[in-house]
């Protein structure tokens, strides 16, 4: 006789192995996630509550880096600057970006040619884009300037003047709004056009088929890209950082939150102010993006299947 054990092994099930497929496939992004940014951001919520200056040991602080900031007139400054940044840029961007999109939405001759024209600034560089915008608005020497001085006007310090510095890079952040009309433009491609032609029918006009129609159609994807949009703007560092010699000049007009972060952290090597800084900034992000998702209620149409 063959002996039969009385516990024999228990076999996985079909569902249970396809969960540890599953936790398996996703193990390698969650690793990642606690690697390289759950981990990062605990750690940096811990230095911002001790004075540290990366070369000598962490001084326990407390609450007095969050504290400095009520004193600091240079942390009032860069939040001036940057909710500044924010409230110009972000919308001229939709705004540009939505009306481009329309355009390139038309059935016209060279129309892949015109969508290509147009996000070509957005494939370039930050970096490279920004040397361009140097040499166009240069005081001495700039494209504007040599046509200012022809048309017969004097020169302006674009970048030396605390008055026009700060807009300067906010048309340069309106230059690259190919990703927006992107998003725009995959956004009305899937508007019906059914609701055109009805409305059309209804003798609706342009302006009439663009607020009855077009803009509640993609309000999802203008919330999208509105808060996208935030969220960019107040991390905003490389063009500031190119543009304002490093440090926010002329005279901190152009100091952004980020910008004056890094000199805390890489200039003055105040590693707890900086990391406090950047908790600052995320309860910041984090509130404005919570009341856009609370007001998006209000005005943002999702169509429903069947209705």
């Amino acid at each position: 006789m063959i002996a039969v054990s009385a516990n024999p092994r228990r076999r996985l099930s079909l569902k249970q192995r396809e969960a540890i497929t599953g936790y398996l496939f996703i193990l390698p992004a969650l690793l990642g996630f606690v690697l390289w940014y759950a981990g990062p951001m605990i750690y940096s919520l811990w230095i911002s509550f001790h004075e540290w200056d990366l070369l000598s040991p962490m001084e326990w602080a407390g609450l007095d880096n969050y504290r400095r900031m009520a004193n600091d007139p240079l942390f009032t400054q860069s939040l001036k600057v940057t909710f500044k940044f924010v409230l110009i840029s972000v919308p001229l961007v939709q705004v540009v970006g939505f009306a481009i999109a329309m355009l390139l939405n038309m059935n016209v001759r060279g129309q892949a040619v015109f969508r290509t024209i147009y996000y070509l600034p957005t494939i370039a560089p930050v970096v490279a884009g920004a040397v361009i915008w140097m040499w166009i608005f240069n005081s001495d020497f700039g494209l504007l300037n040599d046509l200012l001085r022809q048309l017969g006007f004097k020169k302006v310090l674009w970048l030396q003047e605390p008055r026009w510095a700060l807009w300067v890079i906010i048309l340069f952040s309106v230059w690259g709004f190919g990703s927006t009309m992107v998003v725009y433009l995959a956004g009305l491609q899937g508007v019906p056009q059914e609701l055109y032609d009805a409305a059309a029918l209804d003798g609706a006009r342009f302006w009439h088929r663009l607020f009855d129609v077009t803009i509640p159609m993609t309000s999802p994807v203008i919330l999208f890209n509105t808060l996208l949009g935030i969220v960019f703007a107040f991390q905003a560092f490389t063009q500031f950082f190119l543009l304002s010699n490093r440090i926010g000049n002329p005279h901190n007009s152009t100091l952004v939150y980020s910008l004056f972060l890094f000199r805390q952290a890489f200039i003055s090597f105040r590693m707890g102010y900086a990391a406090a800084l950047a908790w600052v900034l995320f309860i910041i992000v984090l509130i404005i993006s919570l009341i856009g998702f609370r007001l998006s209620r209000r005005w943002v149409y999702y169509e429903v299947e069947g209705h």
